[in-house]
């Protein structure tokens, strides 16, 4: 009878345990863009709110970086700001996977300089001769400025070359086959960008909008000379008026199931994307916030 009682008691007791012991939760690994990594972190920190088990894990190192991941099988979702290209979805075939783009957002891919510099506005061609192999503009006096505190020679800030807002700058500005001029600074993160232009009375770099100080100014764009120039903006991403707007996509292996999938799905919903216009970017879709 004491033997029963001593089994029925361990019995209970292991039972009351698995019922209070935590469940194993589903791990989503979410890697890649710099320009979408903080939106993505917030999406991750609200999404256990609506679905208690799944955790996302999220890292950026840039698009390059989460395209390589989603090639090579280890990623569940890679973040980036530009296309994969037809070499990388070739690779991933070869590998096993099919990748499955989805737009999450919209960004304007704004042109920063220093708060003293007096420039206003640009278009493409002058960017060019700025950022551009053997450029044509190498001092602000070459633009018909003068920038205070700024010894006249521009500073070119750029992102490192497994950036997607790195690929998209220089397809849409220097043009197929177009190259970055030598001696361009080329920093790890988009803040890294905004922060250096800050911090450098003759610097001129570019970054996504959501990264935009109250200490650095933005060049409203124009695509040619005697065109109006288009501030960039939430808005101006959205209707795709602001000449450097770009989409931004998740990639899947094939089409998402289950988490994944619930995951993605309420990223496009008025829940997530209401995250992402607080975050500075542009939605899908019309949206309703609190």
């Amino acid at each position: 009878m004491k033997l029963k009682l001593i089994l029925s008691t361990t019995l209970l007791a292991s039972a009351l345990l698995a019922a209070t012991a935590p469940q194993a939760r589903t791990l989503i690994q979410n890697k890649g863009s710099d320009t979408l990594v903080n939106v993505a972190q917030a999406w991750a920190e609200t999404y256990p709110e609506i679905n208690p088990e799944v955790a996302v894990a999220v890292s950026g190192g840039g698009s390059g970086t989460g395209i390589a991941a989603m090639i090579n099988g280890t990623v569940d979702i890679a973040n980036a700001s530009r296309s994969m290209k037809d070499s990388e979805i070739a690779q991933a075939e070869k590998n096993g996977q099919t990748p499955i783009e989805h737009v999450v957002g919209y960004d304007a891919l704004a042109v920063f300089i220093n708060p003293n510099n007096p420039i206003k506005s640009m278009t493409f061609e002058e960017l060019k001769n700025i950022f551009g192999r053997d450029p044509k503009v190498k001092k602000w006096s070459d633009m018909g400025v003068t920038v205070p505190g700024c010894k006249d020679e521009i500073v070119v800030v750029s992102r490192q070359n497994n950036s997607g807002t790195y690929a998209y700058f220089k397809e849409t500005i220097l043009g197929k086959g177009g190259k970055y001029r030598q001696g361009t600074l080329d920093m790890q993160g988009s803040k890294d960008v905004v922060d250096l232009v800050e911090k450098t009375p003759c610097a001129i770099g570019y970054s996504g909008l959501a990264y935009a100080t109250d200490h650095v100014k933005m060049v409203c764009v124009s695509t040619k000379t005697g065109e109006s120039c288009v501030d960039p903006s939430v808005a101006t991403a959205s209707d795709r008026s602001y000449p450097i707007a770009r989409p931004l996509f998740m990639y899947t292996d094939g089409e998402p199931k289950g988490a994944i999938k619930e995951y993605i799905d309420w990223i496009k919903s008025d829940a997530g994307q209401c995250i992402l216009l607080k975050k500075g970017y542009a939605p899908i879709h019309a949206v309703q916030c609190d």
